[in-house]
């Protein structure tokens, strides 16, 4: 089966699957410190997280058996340290990419990792590398993609998923497959140094760009437009006639 499912090089041949887990991204990351190596290409795919997490420490609920939670071991020693985000943005378009083609062109990326459909959310990513030195050695790629679940918990807004936005189930095994596939592509183009497209690429699909927009910062809401992402992965806004520069959790997008 998995030789259907994965048709790419490398990317899922070696596949573990496990009933529950506290978190895909933890289990790989332990995985990878013990003495046997694994595969470039390794993933860890789970049916329940029960701590799985987002950014900053943010959870990611998820209803066991219903979608995708599952993480990727890549090792991006062809990168710099200082080019982390380029890794960030080539995941984010191989997800946008596959989504796109069943959902159409309202699937955008929301900075600095969210997959969003219109103006909910339907997926995440935690991108967690591991240095050596001053080089990279392993980066661990967590994804988790709402698919099958329609009831999602109260605290959790403008949440969607494949079934409420297309009304049918969709075969996990059939999506990961796909979006193995897309990643390893867009890996392929990441270590070939076709930084210029994939940023291209990104920025294209990046949620709320050139568009005024409320975001909350420096402790108020105010109007902004989002004009681009800085090498370094930081937001660039135009507000009040300034260009101010944001990292992840400095700045919060106002529900529109």
């Amino acid at each position: 089966m998995q030789n259907n499912t994965f048709s790419g090089l490398f990317v899922g041949h070696n596949l573990i699957t496990l009933k529950e887990v506290d978190s895909t991204n933890t289990f790989l990351k332990d995985a990878v410190s013990k003495s046997a190596p694994l595969m470039e290409g390794t993933v860890i795919m789970a049916d329940r997280q029960f701590a799985g997490r987002g950014q900053a420490a943010n959870s990611w609920q998820s209803e066991a058996g219903k979608n995708l939670t599952f993480s990727i071991l890549l090792n991006p020693v062809f990168l710099k340290i200082e080019q982390q985000f380029e890794l960030n943005k080539a995941v984010s378009i191989a997800l946008n990419d596959v989504l796109t083609k069943y959902l159409g062109d309202c699937v955008y990326i929301k900075w600095p990792n969210d997959i969003y459909v219109n103006n909910k959310k339907i997926g995440g990513i935690l991108i967690e590398n591991i240095i050596q030195g001053k080089k990279f050695k392993h980066a661990i790629i967590g994804i988790g993609l709402n698919v099958n679940q329609v009831n999602f918990a109260d605290n959790l807004k403008n949440i969607t998923s494949f079934k409420q936005e297309l009304h049918q189930d969709y075969h996990l095994m059939g999506l990961l497959g796909e979006i193995c596939s897309a990643i390893e592509a867009k890996y392929l183009q990441l270590k070939a140094s076709s930084f210029k497209k994939i940023n291209e690429d990104y920025l294209n699909r990046i949620y709320l760009i050139g568009e005024i927009a409320s975001f909350k910062f420096d402790g108020s809401i105010q109007k902004g437009k989002i004009i681009g992402i800085a090498e370094t992965g930081q937001l660039v806004l135009e507000t009040n006639g300034e260009i101010k520069y944001f990292n992840n959790k400095e700045i919060e997008f106002i529900n529109q």
